[in-house]
């Protein structure tokens, strides 16, 4: 790490997302859960001979048989009972196994290309919605994998079997559950549709509801200072009674699948107990192909009757897991699918070269989406090595994406840029990357000590390089006064001076580095800590090239060169 790109605000370091790699794990996965689902529907198949088994039995006994006459009918149906549940045991296993691997390798996805997701890109999903997608929805992918997938098989191929066993025995019984059958997943399919757009909105609001939270929280203090708690209670309450709602509406579409299958399940079952009944009594003299049923065959067709609508009940009581596990992998799936990513985002290496490079934009044109509107059109810009640059221009003119550009945090939408002779591409931005820090308005601080939250667990720096860069920094003085006493995640117990001197004190830890990027470093301090910040930059970028996006006037006139950047001037200026 102590030759990668280093963010002194956020991250040492990003990790590729590798589809590649992981790709056959879920070919692997999704072959374990179509094996577990033919274990468990073996498993209910093997009802069918247990049924035939019991019903021998009793028509023996009504027959006057004794003990002799069942014991071996008996000792088989336990057998097999033994085995259709060794079956169905392992097969859950070998579901549950392959839908854990199936949502790690999902998380895997999503968590990679999050952390190759460009800061600058507008699509980039919000934190608190983010981690509920990966933390909270994404565990309803298991319930999904493990139960409807050998549900779904059970429902096509158990009752098939089922009905090529009675069909010999009574075509009408067959007719009966033929017709019967196919109504239960026409209305599951109408319910389906509508639960699986309800699941959808839910885990939409779970989200936003998240994402809120998170956000209020971080406001905390501004939100006192208005005296806006009252405002923003009421805003979470509104919140909270939407999800409740959406949740409800699901919940009520998942009764309502439950409640038609049953409904029809019921009705084939009495049909066929009427028919049977009725046989038996001799009342009903026809529906078999010769003769009239016996005891044996009614029986072993009542047995059959409430199995042949099991796998169907059982898949519309996870009907509900199936809308919701594909509300979730729809969700993961959209975090996958940034548009714009880090350039050549696997581990840097420090660029060759002791001096500070040149930097070079050609012809540079740069837009946030397909759909929008262009930021940057013509834009050129030479610095020279060592030179340090002000940016200067109203906010969204864009300062902060110039910088973004230059880091290869985003690619270019147009044109080129060249550092030291090198191109800035794909595959050298992690290379150029090595010589670069990133400092920040609002750099994140780590909850640990102030030395690692400097080395951050980099190769090759000792304590008494943390030391040194907390002297160039200015913050020799605090780290004694902490020793070895922790700081609060998100720096609490430093100033906003502070935290700022701490990222440059990590960027000072960087042996490689040549070219450091600041962003509004001294925006929102007093004159008094923008001049203790600004002091520590200049000492910093000394034989070092810099570029500082800023609004401060005075931090500007301690550079070499001042520029002013104007949207509306960079598109005219291209367009003569």
């Amino acid at each position: 790490m102590g030759t990668a790109f280093f963010d002194a605000t956020n991250e040492p370091e990003v990790r590729p997302r590798d589809d590649a790699a992981v790709l056959p794990g879920g070919r692997a996965a999704k072959g374990r859960l179509r094996r577990a689902a033919m274990l468990q529907a073996l498993a209910a198949a093997i009802w069918i001979p247990q049924a035939g088994l019991l019903a021998i039995a009793v028509g023996r006994i009504a027959d006057g048989g004794g003990l002799h006459d069942i014991l071996w009918p008996a000792v088989g149906t336990l057998l097999l009972g033994l085995v259709r549940s060794g079956l169905d045991a392992a097969g859950g296993r070998l579901a549950f196994r392959a839908a854990r691997a199936e949502l790690s390798r999902k998380r895997r996805i999503a968590v990679s290309a999050l952390s190759i997701s460009s800061p600058v890109d507008r699509g980039r999903p919000a934190s608190g919605k983010a981690a509920s997608v990966i933390g909270e929805q994404a565990e309803l992918i298991v319930p999904y994998l493990v139960r409807f997938q050998p549900a779904r098989m059970k429902a096509s191929l158990v009752p098939l079997v089922i009905l090529a066993v009675i069909l010999p025995v009574s075509w009408i019984a067959a007719l009966v559950l033929l017709f019967a059958a196919p109504l239960i997943p026409v209305f599951m399919a109408l319910i389906g549709w509508r639960a699986q757009a309800a699941s959808e909105r839910q885990l939409v609001a779970t989200g936003g509801l998240n994402g809120f939270l998170l956000d209020r929280l971080r406001g905390l203090a501004t939100i006192r200072a208005l005296d806006a708690v009252d405002a923003t209670a009421l805003r979470l309450r509104d919140e909270a009674d939407a999800l409740r709602k959406r949740t409800m509406t699901v919940l009520k579409i998942a009764f309502l699948s439950s409640a038609v299958l049953e409904l029809f399940a019921a009705l084939g079952v009495a049909m066929i107990a009427v028919y049977v009944g009725f046989s038996l009594l001799g009342e009903i003299r026809f529906g078999t192909w010769s003769g009239r049923l016996d005891l044996t065959e009614g029986l072993f067709i009542l047995l059959l009757a409430p199995a042949f609508f099991e796998p169907l009940r059982e898949l519309s009581a996870v009907w509900h897991d199936r809308a919701a596990g594909e509300a979730g992998l729809k969700a993961l799936d959209s975090i996958a699918a940034g548009d714009l990513s880090i350039q050549g985002s696997g581990q840097a290496m420090a660029s060759a070269g002791e001096e500070a490079p040149a930097i070079g934009l050609e012809n540079l044109a740069f837009r946030y989406g397909a759909d929008e509107p262009l930021i940057l059109d013509g834009f050129h810009l030479e610095i020279a090595g060592g030179e340090h640059l002000a940016l200067l221009g109203a906010s969204g003119s864009g300062k902060s994406t110039l910088l973004s550009l230059i880091a290869g945090l985003a690619p270019c939408t147009g044109g080129r840029i060249v550092i030291g002779g090198v191109e800035l591409l794909g595959h050298t931005a992690a290379a150029l990357r090595g010589s670069m820090a990133w400092i920040g308005q609002k750099p994140h601080i780590f909850a640990g000590t102030i030395t690692g939250n400097i080395s951050l667990g980099r190769p090759g720096i000792t304590r008494s390089d943390a030391a040194k860069a907390l002297d160039a920094a200015r913050l020799g003085k605090v780290a004694d006064a902490y020793g070895s006493q922790p700081l609060g995640e998100a720096g609490i117990g430093l100033s906003g001076g502070e935290a700022l001197r701490l990222a440059i004190a990590r960027a000072a830890c960087n042996p490689h580095l040549k070219i450091i990027l600041a962003d509004e470093p001294t925006a929102h301090l007093d004159a008094a800590t923008a001049a203790e910040v600004t002091e520590s930059l200049l000492s910093l970028a000394r034989g070092r090239t810099l570029i500082v996006a800023t609004h401060d006037p005075l931090l500007a006139a301690r550079m070499h060169r001042s520029m002013r950047i104007d949207a509306d001037l960079i598109i005219r200026e291209a367009a003569e």
